[in-house]
């Protein structure tokens, strides 16, 4: 198999990597189904559903303002224009849907903790994007620097280059795990899974972009660093807490 992975079915070139976010929604959706059946949500289904709509709104914005902000300087010519507004980050998605239920929350006058269900269904659907990301190579802005590096890939320009998406793959298991094993054998407060997954993807993210041939900077930083950031600035409390009982 060569990456980009671009299979023929029936004379048609198949997108993989749509065909797999589409999955991704479908999956971690129907998970998010499985586990509130089988648990005792404190939130009403009506509030719940008004959650929902206010983490789509939230993330669709987020994805694609993030997305634009990851190349803000870019000609705005018509092919270009047409290619921002298709331009989507999970990070962006992520942010936007947590402000988006925050909202929502203070619109219903919702006062408990809400993302505790989603944490694992978004990590079985970001795993599913992944996927698709690795196996659509250059095509998609998830490959690295060009590298020596043991790990490197021809992801389909030739070059060895840091498999960004692959490293993904790997942290997000080890993250799926390791918050099982912490609600489980652990009596974490309400909310605080969900805030456990954001601050540890988040920063990995932070970290992992030094491996991206990244174009646009401030201070340094790309936009999605400046967005991990903000993100833990956000979550400063329970941070703060994590190193105080660490101690």
């Amino acid at each position: 198999m060569t990456i980009p992975f671009e299979p023929i079915l029936f004379n048609y070139q198949i997108n993989i990597h749509l065909i797999l976010e589409y999955l991704a929604f479908f999956i971690g959706f129907r998970y998010y189904l499985y586990l509130r059946k089988g648990s005792e949500d404190a939130i009403s289904s009506m509030n719940r559903l008004s959650i929902i709509l206010g983490a789509v709104i939230g993330a669709l914005i987020g994805s694609r303002l993030v997305g634009l902000l990851e190349n803000p300087m870019i000609e705005l010519t018509q092919v270009n224009l047409i290619q921002l507004l298709n331009t989507k980050t999970i990070m962006g998605g992520l942010f936007g849907g947590l402000l988006g239920v925050e909202l929502a929350k203070k619109i219903i006058g919702e006062t408990h903790s809400s993302g505790d269900l989603f944490t694992f269904p978004i990590i079985v659907g970001i795993f599913i994007g992944r996927i698709g990301c690795f196996l659509s190579g250059i095509n998609e802005f998830t490959y690295g620097k060009v590298t020596s590096f043991f790990m490197g890939m021809d992801l389909g320009d030739g070059l060895k280059r840091h498999p960004i998406a692959l490293y993904e793959l790997v942290f997000l298991v080890l993250l799926f795990y390791f918050l099982r094993y912490i609600q489980k054998n652990k009596n974490l407060a309400s909310g605080l899974l969900f805030q456990y997954f954001m601050i540890s993807y988040f920063s990995f993210r932070f970290f992992i972009e030094f491996l991206k041939p990244n174009i646009f900077f401030v201070v340094g930083l790309s936009s999605i660093q400046i967005l991990c950031l903000i993100c833990l600035l956000y979550y400063h409390k329970t941070i703060r807490n994590l190193f105080y009982y660490a101690r």
